[in-house]
């Protein structure tokens, strides 16, 4: 890109002055970096502020300590800065942990134990780097296409929203009655949370363009003020102890051993392609038109998997709520990174003050960040009947028999019909309609 369309695009902001043919260059310099240094921090002030309840939510999904995802959100963004001194892969961009990857995490809590779930993740990065150094993920989009990974993002977006919709009628024991279920109590914080709902859904739609973090400070802002004057169940942190250690397995089955590696590697290759996806959507809001470098952002990704798998980490990639986030609040470079992991950090070392969080205001969260996984099934619409069916079928079986043997066995029906259909028939491969949904999911599309 030349300096001159940069120059155009920044035309519109008085405030921020054009980049030099030298900036372009290099973007990720420290110099490039302090010329955007306040909007930077503006912008990272405000993503983690807006990515603390969505840590939470997701690490109770995913059946993990709450402090285990923030610790993961805070090594995740500091990794995430550095390497884009050296290996940029978008510029904008904010890690943390992978919301599509939460019912599978909390599987493997339930199947591996947590205390082999770090080894669980270092496997997982080890795969992810051999994905890098081969830079394989255009065969893993061939393999695994996209809209199969839009279906299992919309199952999972079931899952969420189910487990988080408990929240929305539990009360505190005290308020409890042996008799009756829907007591006084337990109607109020029903309709409290139907207007809460409503209200961050209206709030959303008003300001997702321009401000997308104002319906979170408002909704849990609003949220704390109201827990002052009514008995609310509230959020419980539970202060585990954050030790390093080495990834070693206990694990004596053989049989156990090759379902961890499956495991692994499904981990491995949705993160890879959720990844591509999210690059395809950033590189399309970047405030410079910076094109994005997927081997790069994996890089980082399999670096930060692989750290956090030594004080029992969570997969990670760069969402894109919180990389929309980001740019919109002002980012330029990645040393908003830097500023959300220092605020993530905050609330690691004061996890106490999360308990003033009530438990309807993150179901409120949550149950749409789940509901906009599943919306992601409408870009699927757009690109054949044949994507759209896959999709369905795909978000019906990670629903009702679980991420790991849904993926597998919609990866089995597309195979057969691939085989059957496309290649017997003397039909349009399916890497042809792969290639051509992703060349219009990154013109348009978002997954997140």
């Amino acid at each position: 890109m030349s300096s001159s369309t940069i120059d155009k695009s920044l035309s519109t902001d008085d405030h921020v002055p054009a980049a030099t043919p030298e900036e372009v260059v290099a973007p990720g310099s420290a110099g490039f970096q302090v010329k955007y240094l306040a909007r930077d921090v503006q912008a990272g002030i405000i993503t983690g502020t807006m990515a603390v309840p969505l840590s939470i939510g997701i690490a109770m999904m995913s059946e993990y300590p709450i402090k285990v995802a923030l610790a993961t959100v805070v090594f995740a963004c500091f990794i995430g800065w550095v390497n884009a001194f050296f290996k940029p892969g978008n510029y904008i961009g904010v890690p943390g942990v992978a919301a599509g990857l939460a019912p599978a995490l909390a599987m493997g809590v339930h199947a591996f134990g947590l205390e082999n779930m770090a080894f669980v993740i270092f496997l997982t990065a080890t795969m992810q780097a051999v994905v890098w150094k081969y830079n394989w993920q255009r065969y893993i989009l061939q393999a695994v296409p996209v809209y199969l990974v839009e279906g299992l993002l919309a199952g999972v977006g079931l899952k969420i929203g189910l487990k988080f919709a408990t929240f929305c009628y539990e009360i505190p024991a005290d308020q409890e009655t042996a008799d009756v279920f829907w007591n006084e109590a337990r109607i109020q914080i029903v309709l409290i949370s139907i207007v809460a709902f409503a209200g961050f859904v209206y709030l959303f739609s008003k300001f997702k363009d321009t401000k997308p973090a104002i319906p979170y400070f408002l909704l849990i802002i609003a949220s704390i003020v109201l827990a002052q004057f009514l008995p609310l169940s509230m959020l419980f942190v539970e202060d585990v102890p954050f030790t390093l250690s080495l990834p070693v397995p206990h694990i004596e089955s053989a049989m156990m051993w090759v379902y961890i590696v499956g495991f692994a590697a499904m981990l491995a290759t949705i993160d890879v392609i959720e990844q591509v996806m999210s690059n395809a959507a950033i590189e399309k809001i970047d405030p410079l038109g910076r094109k994005c470098n997927t081997n790069n952002s994996l890089w980082s990704i399999w670096i930060s998997n692989m750290g956090a798998s030594f004080f029992g980490g969570m997969t990670n990639l760069d969402g894109l709520a919180k990389s929309t986030t980001n740019r919109l609040a002002g980012a330029y470079t990645k040393f908003s990174n830097a500023i959300v992991a220092m605020v993530v950090l905050f609330f690691f070392f004061n996890s106490h003050y999360l308990e003033y969080l009530p438990k309807f205001s993150l179901a409120a969260i949550m149950i749409f960040s789940g509901w906009k996984m599943v919306m992601g099934l409408w870009h699927v619409a757009n690109y054949g009947q044949y994507a759209l069916m896959l999709s369905v079928l795909t978000a019906l079986l990670v629903f009702k028999i679980g991420i790991f043997e849904g993926m597998l066995v919609a990866l089995a029906v597309h195979g057969l019909i691939n085989y059957l259909v496309f290649q017997q028939a003397g039909k349009i491969p399916s890497k042809v309609i792969i290639k051509k949904y992703f060349e219009k999911f990154s013109t348009g599309g978002t997954a997140d």
